[in-house]
Protein backbone atom coordinates (compact mmCIF):
# COMPACT_ATOMS: atom_id res chain seq x y z
CA UNK A 1 0.00 0.00 0.00
CA UNK A 2 2.96 2.35 0.51
CA UNK A 3 3.28 2.71 -3.27
CA UNK A 4 -0.05 4.58 -3.20
CA UNK A 5 0.95 7.10 -0.52
CA UNK A 6 2.30 10.38 -1.83
CA UNK A 7 3.45 13.71 -0.42
CA UNK A 8 6.54 15.71 0.46
CA UNK A 9 5.50 17.29 3.75
CA UNK A 10 3.94 15.79 6.88
CA UNK A 11 0.58 17.40 6.17
CA UNK A 12 0.61 16.22 2.53
CA UNK A 13 1.44 12.63 3.54
CA UNK A 14 -1.24 12.62 6.24
CA UNK A 15 -3.79 14.09 3.85
CA UNK A 16 -3.05 11.39 1.27
CA UNK A 17 -3.47 8.62 3.85
CA UNK A 18 -6.83 10.14 4.81
CA UNK A 19 -7.79 10.17 1.11
CA UNK A 20 -7.03 6.47 0.91
CA UNK A 21 -9.11 5.82 4.03
CA UNK A 22 -12.03 7.88 2.70
CA UNK A 23 -11.95 6.01 -0.62
CA UNK A 24 -11.86 2.63 1.10
CA UNK A 25 -8.43 1.70 -0.23
CA UNK A 26 -7.21 1.62 3.37
CA UNK A 27 -9.50 0.04 5.94
CA UNK A 28 -9.52 -0.57 9.69
CA UNK A 29 -6.60 -2.72 10.77
CA UNK A 30 -4.45 -2.08 7.68
CA UNK A 31 -0.82 -1.38 8.61
CA UNK A 32 0.94 1.72 7.37
CA UNK A 33 4.48 1.30 5.99
CA UNK A 34 7.38 1.41 8.44
CA UNK A 35 8.66 4.96 8.84
CA UNK A 36 12.08 4.29 7.33
CA UNK A 37 10.66 2.40 4.34
CA UNK A 38 8.16 5.13 3.42
CA UNK A 39 10.72 7.90 3.98
CA UNK A 40 13.16 6.24 1.60
CA UNK A 41 10.54 5.77 -1.11
CA UNK A 42 9.24 9.34 -0.84
CA UNK A 43 12.81 10.66 -0.50
CA UNK A 44 11.97 12.64 2.64
CA UNK A 45 13.40 12.75 6.13
CA UNK A 46 12.17 10.07 8.54
CA UNK A 47 11.06 12.82 10.91
CA UNK A 48 8.66 14.02 8.21
CA UNK A 49 6.94 10.62 8.06
CA UNK A 50 6.90 10.39 11.86
CA UNK A 51 5.23 13.81 12.02
CA UNK A 52 2.66 12.68 9.42
CA UNK A 53 1.83 9.60 11.47
CA UNK A 54 1.45 11.75 14.59
CA UNK A 55 -1.04 13.94 12.72
CA UNK A 56 -3.02 10.82 11.79
CA UNK A 57 -3.02 9.57 15.38
CA UNK A 58 -4.19 12.95 16.69
CA UNK A 59 -6.97 12.99 14.13
CA UNK A 60 -8.12 9.56 15.29
CA UNK A 61 -7.35 7.99 11.90
CA UNK A 62 -4.47 5.78 13.01
CA UNK A 63 -3.04 4.21 16.14
CA UNK A 64 0.61 3.55 16.97
CA UNK A 65 1.47 0.39 18.91
CA UNK A 66 5.23 0.67 19.42
CA UNK A 67 7.12 -2.08 17.64
CA UNK A 68 3.86 -3.30 16.12
CA UNK A 69 3.87 -0.17 13.98
CA UNK A 70 1.10 2.19 12.97
CA UNK A 71 -2.22 1.04 11.57
CA UNK A 72 -5.58 2.44 10.57
CA UNK A 73 -7.83 2.66 13.58
CA UNK A 74 -10.72 0.27 14.05
CA UNK A 75 -13.53 2.40 15.52
CA UNK A 76 -14.84 -0.25 17.89
CA UNK A 77 -18.11 0.72 19.55
CA UNK A 78 -17.67 1.66 23.21
CA UNK A 79 -20.27 0.30 25.63
CA UNK A 80 -22.37 3.00 27.25
CA UNK A 81 -24.43 3.27 30.41
CA UNK A 82 -28.18 2.72 30.45
CA UNK A 83 -30.76 0.08 29.66
CA UNK A 84 -30.07 -2.38 26.87
CA UNK A 85 -32.62 -2.11 24.10
CA UNK A 86 -34.71 -4.92 22.68
CA UNK A 87 -34.11 -7.46 25.42
CA UNK A 88 -36.56 -9.63 27.29
CA UNK A 89 -33.94 -10.45 29.94
CA UNK A 90 -33.87 -8.86 33.37
CA UNK A 91 -31.40 -6.01 32.82
CA UNK A 92 -28.82 -5.84 35.62
CA UNK A 93 -26.38 -3.67 33.69
CA UNK A 94 -28.14 -0.32 33.45
CA UNK A 95 -26.44 1.52 36.31
CA UNK A 96 -29.62 3.58 36.73
CA UNK A 97 -31.07 5.06 39.89
CA UNK A 98 -34.50 3.85 40.97
CA UNK A 99 -37.15 6.17 39.41
CA UNK A 100 -39.29 5.71 42.53
CA UNK A 101 -36.41 7.13 44.59
CA UNK A 102 -36.16 10.43 42.70
CA UNK A 103 -37.85 13.56 44.09
CA UNK A 104 -41.05 14.65 42.36
CA UNK A 105 -40.25 17.92 40.55
CA UNK A 106 -43.90 18.97 40.11
CA UNK A 107 -44.35 20.86 43.40
CA UNK A 108 -41.15 22.85 42.87
CA UNK A 109 -41.94 23.50 39.20
CA UNK A 110 -45.20 25.12 40.24
CA UNK A 111 -43.32 27.65 42.37
CA UNK A 112 -40.75 28.75 39.80
CA UNK A 113 -41.01 32.41 38.91
CA UNK A 114 -41.37 33.34 35.25
CA UNK A 115 -38.25 35.46 34.95
CA UNK A 116 -36.93 35.32 31.37
CA UNK A 117 -33.15 35.30 31.01
CA UNK A 118 -31.82 37.23 28.03
CA UNK A 119 -28.55 37.25 26.13
CA UNK A 120 -25.66 38.67 28.11
CA UNK A 121 -27.07 38.00 31.56
CA UNK A 122 -25.11 35.99 34.18
CA UNK A 123 -24.86 32.32 33.29
CA UNK A 124 -25.39 31.00 36.85
CA UNK A 125 -28.65 31.34 38.74
CA UNK A 126 -27.86 33.34 41.92
CA UNK A 127 -29.89 31.14 44.28
CA UNK A 128 -28.30 27.93 42.99
CA UNK A 129 -24.83 29.52 43.13
CA UNK A 130 -25.35 30.55 46.76
CA UNK A 131 -26.46 27.07 47.81
CA UNK A 132 -23.72 25.32 45.81
CA UNK A 133 -20.98 27.54 47.22
CA UNK A 134 -22.02 26.68 50.77
CA UNK A 135 -22.27 22.97 49.95
CA UNK A 136 -18.90 22.67 48.22
CA UNK A 137 -17.19 24.84 50.86
CA UNK A 138 -17.96 22.13 53.42
CA UNK A 139 -15.47 19.89 51.60
CA UNK A 140 -13.22 22.48 49.93
CA UNK A 141 -12.80 25.36 52.39
CA UNK A 142 -10.28 27.19 50.20
CA UNK A 143 -11.20 29.66 47.45
CA UNK A 144 -12.76 28.36 44.24
CA UNK A 145 -14.76 29.58 41.28
CA UNK A 146 -18.14 28.06 40.45
CA UNK A 147 -19.46 27.03 37.02
CA UNK A 148 -22.56 25.16 35.85
CA UNK A 149 -22.46 22.67 32.98
CA UNK A 150 -24.93 20.37 31.27
CA UNK A 151 -24.06 17.36 33.42
CA UNK A 152 -20.84 15.65 34.52
CA UNK A 153 -20.01 14.31 31.06
CA UNK A 154 -20.33 17.79 29.59
CA UNK A 155 -18.13 19.15 32.39
CA UNK A 156 -15.34 16.59 31.91
CA UNK A 157 -15.40 17.01 28.14
CA UNK A 158 -15.16 20.81 28.36
CA UNK A 159 -12.52 20.72 31.09
CA UNK A 160 -10.29 18.43 29.04
CA UNK A 161 -10.87 20.45 25.87
CA UNK A 162 -9.76 23.71 27.50
CA UNK A 163 -6.45 22.13 28.53
CA UNK A 164 -5.55 19.48 25.94
CA UNK A 165 -5.09 18.89 22.24
CA UNK A 166 -5.55 15.68 20.27
CA UNK A 167 -2.87 13.16 21.11
CA UNK A 168 -2.32 14.42 24.67
CA UNK A 169 -2.31 11.75 27.37
CA UNK A 170 -4.99 11.47 30.08
CA UNK A 171 -4.76 9.25 33.16
CA UNK A 172 -7.95 7.27 33.78
CA UNK A 173 -8.78 4.75 36.48
CA UNK A 174 -8.61 1.13 35.36
CA UNK A 175 -11.35 -0.11 35.46
CA UNK A 176 -13.07 3.11 34.52
CA UNK A 177 -16.50 4.71 34.18
CA UNK A 178 -17.75 3.94 30.66
CA UNK A 179 -18.57 7.52 29.74
CA UNK A 180 -15.10 8.74 30.72
CA UNK A 181 -13.57 6.17 28.37
CA UNK A 182 -15.90 7.28 25.59
CA UNK A 183 -15.20 11.00 26.20
CA UNK A 184 -11.43 10.64 26.12
CA UNK A 185 -11.26 8.33 23.11
CA UNK A 186 -13.68 10.23 20.91
CA UNK A 187 -11.76 13.46 21.57
CA UNK A 188 -8.57 11.85 20.31
CA UNK A 189 -6.66 11.83 23.62
CA UNK A 190 -4.44 8.95 24.64
CA UNK A 191 -5.54 6.96 27.68
CA UNK A 192 -3.04 5.94 30.33
CA UNK A 193 -4.52 3.34 32.70
CA UNK A 194 -4.03 3.76 36.46
CA UNK A 195 -4.94 0.60 38.39
CA UNK A 196 -7.62 0.76 41.09
CA UNK A 197 -7.50 -1.36 44.24
CA UNK A 198 -9.59 -1.47 47.41
CA UNK A 199 -8.68 2.14 48.28
CA UNK A 200 -9.03 3.68 44.84
CA UNK A 201 -6.39 4.90 42.39
CA UNK A 202 -3.01 3.37 43.24
CA UNK A 203 0.01 5.51 44.10
CA UNK A 204 2.44 3.61 41.87
CA UNK A 205 -0.05 3.75 39.01
CA UNK A 206 -0.48 7.51 39.29
CA UNK A 207 3.26 8.03 39.56
CA UNK A 208 3.84 5.96 36.42
CA UNK A 209 1.15 7.91 34.53
CA UNK A 210 2.75 11.22 35.50
CA UNK A 211 6.16 9.92 34.45
CA UNK A 212 4.55 9.00 31.10
CA UNK A 213 3.64 12.65 30.58
CA UNK A 214 -0.12 12.79 31.18
CA UNK A 215 -1.51 16.31 31.08
CA UNK A 216 -4.73 15.48 32.95
CA UNK A 217 -5.96 13.01 35.57
CA UNK A 218 -9.62 12.03 35.94
CA UNK A 219 -10.46 10.40 39.28
CA UNK A 220 -13.55 9.28 41.20
CA UNK A 221 -12.92 10.04 44.90
CA UNK A 222 -15.81 7.86 46.15
CA UNK A 223 -18.42 5.43 44.80
CA UNK A 224 -16.02 4.48 42.01
CA UNK A 225 -17.87 3.08 39.04
CA UNK A 226 -17.79 0.07 38.60
CA UNK A 227 -16.11 -1.19 41.81
CA UNK A 228 -17.75 1.08 44.41
CA UNK A 229 -14.48 1.78 46.26
CA UNK A 230 -13.48 5.18 47.61
CA UNK A 231 -10.23 6.89 48.54
CA UNK A 232 -9.00 6.11 52.03
CA UNK A 233 -7.50 8.96 54.05
CA UNK A 234 -3.96 7.61 53.83
CA UNK A 235 -4.27 6.85 50.11
CA UNK A 236 -5.56 10.35 49.35
CA UNK A 237 -2.62 11.87 51.23
CA UNK A 238 -0.15 9.73 49.29
CA UNK A 239 -1.72 10.70 45.97
CA UNK A 240 -1.58 14.39 46.90
CA UNK A 241 2.11 13.98 47.68
CA UNK A 242 2.75 12.44 44.24
CA UNK A 243 0.83 15.24 42.52
CA UNK A 244 2.69 17.95 44.47
CA UNK A 245 5.54 17.74 41.95
CA UNK A 246 3.10 18.21 39.04
CA UNK A 247 0.97 21.26 40.03
CA UNK A 248 0.01 22.14 36.45
CA UNK A 249 -1.37 18.73 35.52
CA UNK A 250 -5.15 19.19 35.41
CA UNK A 251 -6.84 17.04 38.08
CA UNK A 252 -10.58 16.42 37.62
CA UNK A 253 -12.53 14.79 40.43
CA UNK A 254 -15.88 13.35 39.37
CA UNK A 255 -17.83 13.18 42.64
CA UNK A 256 -20.93 11.86 40.89
CA UNK A 257 -22.56 10.22 43.94
CA UNK A 258 -22.04 13.08 46.45
CA UNK A 259 -25.37 13.44 48.33
CA UNK A 260 -26.06 9.70 48.06
CA UNK A 261 -22.64 8.56 49.24
CA UNK A 262 -22.07 6.97 52.62
CA UNK A 263 -18.32 7.60 52.36
CA UNK A 264 -16.56 10.87 53.27
CA UNK A 265 -15.21 13.04 50.48
CA UNK A 266 -11.43 12.68 50.33
CA UNK A 267 -9.61 14.63 47.67
CA UNK A 268 -6.37 14.05 45.81
CA UNK A 269 -6.24 17.79 45.03
CA UNK A 270 -3.72 19.35 47.39
CA UNK A 271 -3.99 22.95 48.67
CA UNK A 272 -1.17 24.08 46.42
CA UNK A 273 -2.31 22.38 43.24
CA UNK A 274 -2.66 24.95 40.45
CA UNK A 275 -5.04 23.29 37.95
CA UNK A 276 -8.01 21.40 39.30
CA UNK A 277 -11.78 20.94 39.12
CA UNK A 278 -14.36 19.21 41.30
CA UNK A 279 -17.47 18.08 39.39
CA UNK A 280 -20.73 17.24 41.16
CA UNK A 281 -23.62 16.12 38.98
CA UNK A 282 -27.22 15.94 40.21
CA UNK A 283 -28.20 13.02 37.94
CA UNK A 284 -27.97 10.23 40.53
CA UNK A 285 -30.26 11.92 43.08
CA UNK A 286 -32.44 14.30 41.00
CA UNK A 287 -32.55 12.19 37.82
CA UNK A 288 -30.44 11.70 34.68
CA UNK A 289 -32.74 13.95 32.64
CA UNK A 290 -31.93 16.98 34.80
CA UNK A 291 -28.76 17.71 32.85
CA UNK A 292 -26.78 19.80 35.29
CA UNK A 293 -23.48 19.64 37.16
CA UNK A 294 -21.77 22.06 39.52
CA UNK A 295 -18.06 22.62 38.90
CA UNK A 296 -15.67 24.17 41.43
CA UNK A 297 -12.23 25.00 40.06
CA UNK A 298 -9.21 27.24 40.23
CA UNK A 299 -9.45 30.72 38.58
CA UNK A 300 -7.53 29.79 35.41
CA UNK A 301 -9.61 26.70 34.70
CA UNK A 302 -12.80 28.59 35.53
CA UNK A 303 -11.92 31.35 33.07
CA UNK A 304 -11.21 28.91 30.26
CA UNK A 305 -14.29 26.86 31.08
CA UNK A 306 -16.35 30.05 31.17
CA UNK A 307 -15.29 30.90 27.63
CA UNK A 308 -17.02 27.68 26.56
CA UNK A 309 -20.17 28.55 28.51
CA UNK A 310 -20.54 32.09 27.25
CA UNK A 311 -23.75 34.07 27.78
CA UNK A 312 -26.16 33.77 24.88
CA UNK A 313 -24.70 30.64 23.36
CA UNK A 314 -23.75 27.78 25.64
CA UNK A 315 -25.18 28.48 29.09
CA UNK A 316 -27.23 25.90 30.98
CA UNK A 317 -30.94 26.71 31.03
CA UNK A 318 -31.88 28.87 34.02
CA UNK A 319 -35.14 26.96 34.23
CA UNK A 320 -33.14 23.80 34.91
CA UNK A 321 -30.92 25.65 37.34
CA UNK A 322 -33.91 27.02 39.27
CA UNK A 323 -35.54 23.62 39.34
CA UNK A 324 -32.36 22.00 40.65
CA UNK A 325 -31.89 24.73 43.21
CA UNK A 326 -35.51 24.44 44.32
CA UNK A 327 -35.26 20.67 44.75
CA UNK A 328 -31.94 20.85 46.58
CA UNK A 329 -33.38 23.28 49.13
CA UNK A 330 -36.83 21.68 49.43
CA UNK A 331 -37.24 19.68 52.69
CA UNK A 332 -39.42 17.00 51.07
CA UNK A 333 -37.00 16.50 48.18
CA UNK A 334 -34.07 16.25 50.57
CA UNK A 335 -35.98 13.67 52.60
CA UNK A 336 -36.46 11.57 49.44
CA UNK A 337 -32.74 11.87 48.65
CA UNK A 338 -31.79 10.73 52.15
CA UNK A 339 -34.16 7.78 51.95
CA UNK A 340 -32.73 6.87 48.54
CA UNK A 341 -29.20 6.89 49.96
CA UNK A 342 -30.23 4.53 52.74
CA UNK A 343 -32.21 2.32 50.34
CA UNK A 344 -29.32 1.79 47.91
CA UNK A 345 -26.91 1.02 50.72
CA UNK A 346 -29.30 -1.35 52.46
CA UNK A 347 -30.29 -3.28 49.33
CA UNK A 348 -26.73 -3.61 48.06
CA UNK A 349 -25.42 -4.71 51.47
CA UNK A 350 -28.20 -7.29 51.72
CA UNK A 351 -27.28 -8.67 48.29
CA UNK A 352 -23.62 -8.92 49.28
CA UNK A 353 -24.53 -10.79 52.47
CA UNK A 354 -26.90 -13.12 50.61
CA UNK A 355 -24.21 -13.81 48.02
CA UNK A 356 -21.72 -14.74 50.73
CA UNK A 357 -24.20 -17.27 52.15
CA UNK A 358 -24.16 -19.00 48.74
CA UNK A 359 -20.41 -18.89 48.22
CA UNK A 360 -20.42 -15.88 45.87
CA UNK A 361 -18.03 -12.98 46.54
CA UNK A 362 -19.57 -9.57 45.90
CA UNK A 363 -18.61 -6.05 46.95
CA UNK A 364 -20.70 -2.90 47.37
CA UNK A 365 -18.64 -0.34 49.24
CA UNK A 366 -20.62 2.58 47.81
CA UNK A 367 -22.64 3.53 44.75
CA UNK A 368 -25.56 2.09 42.79
CA UNK A 369 -23.98 -1.23 41.82
CA UNK A 370 -22.39 -4.40 43.17
CA UNK A 371 -19.12 -5.86 41.89
CA UNK A 372 -19.29 -9.66 41.67
CA UNK A 373 -16.26 -11.94 41.39
CA UNK A 374 -17.07 -14.87 39.07
CA UNK A 375 -13.61 -16.47 39.54
CA UNK A 376 -13.00 -16.70 35.82
CA UNK A 377 -13.91 -15.20 32.48
CA UNK A 378 -16.63 -12.62 33.24
CA UNK A 379 -17.84 -12.47 29.65
CA UNK A 380 -18.37 -16.22 29.63
CA UNK A 381 -20.19 -16.00 32.95
CA UNK A 382 -22.41 -13.25 31.52
CA UNK A 383 -23.35 -15.50 28.61
CA UNK A 384 -24.29 -18.29 31.00
CA UNK A 385 -26.45 -15.92 33.02
CA UNK A 386 -28.25 -14.88 29.83
CA UNK A 387 -29.43 -18.47 29.46
CA UNK A 388 -30.97 -18.09 32.91
CA UNK A 389 -32.76 -14.84 32.07
CA UNK A 390 -30.29 -12.24 33.38
CA UNK A 391 -28.42 -9.54 31.49
CA UNK A 392 -25.24 -8.56 33.35
CA UNK A 393 -22.39 -6.28 32.33
CA UNK A 394 -18.93 -7.94 32.24
CA UNK A 395 -16.11 -6.09 33.92
CA UNK A 396 -13.90 -5.93 30.86
CA UNK A 397 -16.33 -3.38 29.42
CA UNK A 398 -14.78 -1.00 31.96
CA UNK A 399 -11.17 -2.12 31.51
CA UNK A 400 -8.60 0.01 29.72
CA UNK A 401 -5.84 -2.59 29.85
CA UNK A 402 -7.96 -5.70 29.19
CA UNK A 403 -6.42 -7.45 32.15
CA UNK A 404 -6.50 -7.50 35.94
CA UNK A 405 -9.42 -8.09 38.27
CA UNK A 406 -11.99 -6.46 35.98
CA UNK A 407 -12.00 -9.36 33.53
CA UNK A 408 -13.29 -11.74 36.21
CA UNK A 409 -16.00 -9.45 37.63
CA UNK A 410 -19.56 -8.55 36.72
CA UNK A 411 -21.11 -5.19 37.53
CA UNK A 412 -24.75 -5.55 38.55
CA UNK A 413 -27.48 -3.06 39.42
CA UNK A 414 -29.57 -4.99 41.96
CA UNK A 415 -31.09 -2.37 44.27
CA UNK A 416 -34.51 -2.71 42.61
CA UNK A 417 -34.75 -6.50 42.96
CA UNK A 418 -37.32 -7.99 45.32
CA UNK A 419 -36.01 -10.38 47.95
CA UNK A 420 -37.33 -13.29 45.91
CA UNK A 421 -35.64 -12.16 42.70
CA UNK A 422 -32.39 -11.38 44.52
CA UNK A 423 -32.34 -14.93 45.91
CA UNK A 424 -32.98 -16.36 42.45
CA UNK A 425 -30.12 -14.32 40.99
CA UNK A 426 -27.69 -15.35 43.73
CA UNK A 427 -28.55 -19.02 43.23
CA UNK A 428 -28.03 -18.67 39.48
CA UNK A 429 -24.71 -16.92 40.10
CA UNK A 430 -23.57 -19.67 42.45
CA UNK A 431 -24.43 -22.40 39.93
CA UNK A 432 -22.87 -20.46 37.07
CA UNK A 433 -19.62 -19.97 38.96
CA UNK A 434 -19.28 -23.45 40.40
CA UNK A 435 -20.69 -25.44 37.46
CA UNK A 436 -19.25 -24.12 34.18
CA UNK A 437 -21.30 -26.60 32.18
CA UNK A 438 -24.61 -25.72 33.79
CA UNK A 439 -27.23 -25.05 31.12
CA UNK A 440 -30.55 -23.87 32.51
CA UNK A 441 -33.10 -22.30 30.21
CA UNK A 442 -34.56 -18.91 31.20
Amino acid sequence: MDTEITGRTASEIAADVRRLVDSGELTAGDSLPPVRHLAERLEVNRNTVMAAYRLLVRAGVAVTRGRAGTSIVDPEPIPEEGFSRDTTLHDLGSGNPDPARLPDPAPVLATLANEPVLYGEPVIDPALAEWAARWISEDRPGPFHLSVTGGAVDAVERLLAQALTQGDAVALEDPCFLTSIHTVRTAGYRTVPVPVDGEGMTVDGLRAALDAGVRAVVCTPRAHNPTGVGLGAARAEELRAVLADHPYVLVIEDDHFSLLSRAPYRSLIGPGHARWALVRSVSKFLGPDLRLALVASDPEVATRLGSRLSPGTMWVSHLLQRLAGGLLTDPEARRVITEARDHYARRNDAFVALSAEHGVTAHAADGLNVWVDVRGDARRAARRLMRRGWLARPGDDFSLSGEGAAVRHLRMTVHDLTDERALALVRDLAETITDPDARTSP
